[in-house]
């Protein structure tokens, strides 16, 4: 795939950032969302690119838009996969509380996991873990090879996991192993990009979140040399009766990272209310000022692009 395509991944984060940054602190995720859905669409359909949308808003009987299996682009060549979250953390900007992003991802056609709808258990590294985690080995034994590797202590680690009750067992082994701990409310896809960044402050991501954003926190760990293992989590009946019909032959698979983002990847990330990774999007009169991340696998290049746009010469949309 084309290297210029990481640029044009940002206008398409940028676009959907601008439109819902307006809704930031409004108490209103679901307009936050169609309108980083909207701006994320329009901007997708002027790329040259044929592409088949595998992680989005939903079924095509559930979303308007960016619904999988929709094809985007104005070109009938280069044919890749499309992973997107319009607007990760809809709460978290609709509350006005740091970590809302928007995000893409692109890989050559059949290189993302069409990850149903469900949860994942995952753990996530940066380069310094490639190859030593475990998702199967207690939290305190992959701290323990984390911190070995980067010859550092286990106090110097840092661990993200979404706030929930389910990870109470983790959060117990890993204070009892010693390493810091940030507890998230929404929004794991941020922190995920967050390990492969060294000054980032963030180690490691552990626990279950979502599947689709599994997808898109495996494309950003491809992107910045780092790993990650998963495994799809059945939280009823029905979810493990129609696995076979999802195409998950294997219910208790562990994926590795070329399973969920293989071939050359390209993914982009743009701050809406700022975080750790990027700063929020900020307003001024006759434009706003966007932070956004973009990488590409096959160089390890990681960009990030401080950019101002004047809505009198570049409209948002």
């Amino acid at each position: 795939m084309n290297r210029h395509l990481a640029l044009e991944l940002a206008r398409v984060t940028e676009a959907a950032a601008l439109e819902s940054g307006r809704w930031i602190g409004k108490g209103d995720k679901n307009a936050a969302d169609d309108a980083a859905t909207t701006a994320m669409r329009n901007a997708l359909g002027k790329m040259d690119i044929y592409g088949t949308v595998v992680i989005g808003e939903g079924e095509m009987d559930e979303a308007p838009m960016l619904y999988i299996g929709e094809k985007m682009g104005n070109s009938k060549h280069q044919a890749v996969d499309i992973a997107v979250d319009p607007l990760e953390g809809t709460t978290l900007c609709a509350k006005g509380i740091n970590g809302a992003i928007t995000t893409i991802a692109l890989a050559p056609s059949g290189g993302f996991l069409n990850a149903p709808d469900m949860y994942m258990d995952k753990i996530i590294v940066g380069p310094d873990g490639r190859g030593i985690i475990d998702i199967d080995a207690p939290a305190a034994e992959n701290l323990r090879r984390l911190a070995q590797r980067k010859n550092c202590n286990i106090e110097d680690l840092t661990v993200v996991l979404l706030d929930r009750p389910r990870h109470a067992d983790i959060v117990t082994d890993i204070r009892k192993a010693g390493a810091c701990i940030h507890l998230i409310s929404d929004g794991d896809v941020a922190p995920a990009v967050a390990t492969g960044i060294a000054d980032s402050g963030v180690d490691m991501v552990l626990g279950i979140g979502g599947a689709p954003e599994g997808v898109l926190a495996a494309a950003a760990a491809k992107c910045t040399g780092g790993d990650m293992q998963a495994r799809l989590v059945f939280t009823t009946d029905e979810e493990r009766e129609r696995a076979p019909q999802m195409g998950i032959n294997d219910p208790d698979r562990i994926y590795t990272l070329e399973d969920m983002a293989a071939g050359n990847v390209f993914f982009a990330a743009t701050g809406v209310t700022s975080g750790p990774l990027l700063r929020g999007i900020r307003y001024f009169s006759g434009g706003a000022r966007t932070h956004t991340v973009v990488m590409r696998s096959k160089s390890r290049t990681v960009r990030f692009l401080d950019a101002y746009h004047y809505f009198d010469h570049k409209p948002a949309n």
